[in-house]
């Protein structure tokens, strides 16, 4: 590892500390209401199998959603965004 890395890496570390404390804020924050998936679900009036196996996702994943122990991260988010957003057009393009 090149040495300026490493001082990132470093500085990295420290700022992590930091926003743990409570002394720093953190550069960028993303919520997302656990209920929201389920409510988003429920739009499409579909089963918790039905909608995990129509987005790709695992049964236990959505329902770890739903229950607020995980939450949707990168193209899940952007699909159910856009589930909220559409939900007619989504079930068309995904109904399986």
């Amino acid at each position: 590892m090149r040495n300026k890395d490493f001082k990132d890496l470093l500085t990295s570390i420290d700022q992590a500390r930091g926003i743990h404390a409570g002394k720093r804020k953190p550069a960028r924050v993303f919520k997302f209401n656990p209920v929201m998936v389920r409510n988003i679900r429920l739009k499409l009036h579909t089963s918790q199998v039905k909608f995990a196996h129509m987005i790709g996702v695992s049964i236990d994943t959505l329902q770890n959603w739903e229950q607020g122990r995980r939450r949707p991260e990168g193209p899940a988010l952007a699909l159910l965004k856009i589930v909220e957003a559409d939900p007619e057009i989504v079930m068309k393009a995904l109904h399986t």
